[in-house]
């Protein structure tokens, strides 16, 4: 049977990954090739940071460096970035896709480049914002795609051809008006509680999605609160698992678990998200109710409301046909 070969382009962590906003940076590499901005000391600029106006040209340089035993060969281009919608980290687009933003702008000198075993190439590159880009940023990057094709797994006829790539991440800012913008969209709750109060704890989900409606990037902070009946504050706390940056003009789906969540109340959810200059709302309202307990209430009650007026009938039955005093005539 003939073979059907599926491209997958994998990127270095260091690019495609979350990182935390506290950690250092470092150049994004996967163990075998380095991508980084040309710098007079390694590490010391880790990524572009990169301002321009509308209409105008930057030049700049970046390095590749090869630690490996033998030659590899790189396609060099400029992707646009995005934050993927499963967690939010930081990805950028494929060779194959359109690029609008500053993947689209960015023009290395060499598109291939041949990088000697242990060592470092750097190669100059131009990047051209058009006179009508509009204002704030506009994220990408520089990537070094190894040409080689390794293959993967398969079921024989259908195998896995792997590219790897690797990019410098570019955060450029086109001169104008900046708009940070944050929504909280599309908030619901879910429940799973224990069919008997008490047997085990009730944990509750909260299903949100934050939208970067601003023209710059954020570094989002999320609040969880909940009140119940009478205002009773049930919980309290920041959400972690957030992306460190959240990239105009994106939206990513999260979760946060309620671990201990009531069995028994009605109140409010609360979801407070945050950024510099920015804070937004959404409110979503909850019922926790034990069904099966309140359904064999229920049911018992109306089985005993339905025995009484049975009871009834029957005694007003029996009155009814009951002994009648005889009239006698003379």
């Amino acid at each position: 049977m003939r073979t059907l070969y599926v491209l997958l382009l994998c990127t270095a962590l260091a690019l495609l990954g979350q990182l935390p906003a506290a950690a250092p940076a470092t150049a994004a590499e996967n163990g075998e090739w380095a991508v980084y901005p040309a710098a007079s000391r390694l590490g010391s600029r880790p990524y572009f940071h990169l301002s321009a106006d509308p209409g105008t040209t930057l030049t700049d340089r970046v390095t590749v460096t090869n630690k490996t035993a033998a030659p590899l060969t790189f396609l060099l281009y400029g992707a646009d970035a995005y934050n993927t919608e499963r967690d939010g980290g930081f990805a950028v687009r494929t060779r194959q896709e359109k690029q609008i933003g500053a993947g689209a702008w960015i023009r290395p000198a060499r598109d291939r480049v041949t990088v000697p075993a242990r060592s470092a190439v750097t190669v100059p590159y131009t990047l051209t914002v058009p006179a009508d880009a509009e204002p704030g940023d506009h994220p990408g990057a520089v990537i070094a795609l190894d040409e080689r094709i390794a293959r993967g797994g398969g079921d024989g006829s259908v195998a896995l051809g792997v590219q790897r790539a690797v990019g410098a991440r570019v955060y450029l800012r086109v001169g104008g008006p900046t708009v940070p913008a944050l929504s909280v969209e599309d908030l619901t709750l879910s429940q799973d509680r224990p069919l008997v109060p008490g047997t085990r704890t009730s944990v509750a989900t909260v299903t949100y999605t934050l939208h970067n409606r601003g023209n710059v990037t954020l570094n989002p902070k999320v609040a969880l609160t909940a009140q119940g009946l009478f205002g009773r504050t049930l919980l309290s706390r920041d959400l972690d698992r957030l992306p460190a940056e959240l990239l105009p003009r994106q939206k990513i789906r999260l979760t946060a678990r309620w671990a201990g969540s009531p069995q028994l109340d009605r109140g409010e959810v609360t979801l407070t998200a945050t950024a510099e200059g920015v804070r937004e709302s959404a409110r979503v309202s909850f019922l926790a109710l034990p069904w099966l307990p309140l359904a064999v209430l229920v049911t018992g009650a109306a089985g005993g409301v339905l025995a009484l007026r049975l009871r009834r009938r029957r005694a007003g039955g029996a009155a009814a046909d009951g002994p009648r005093e005889a009239v006698g005539g003379h």
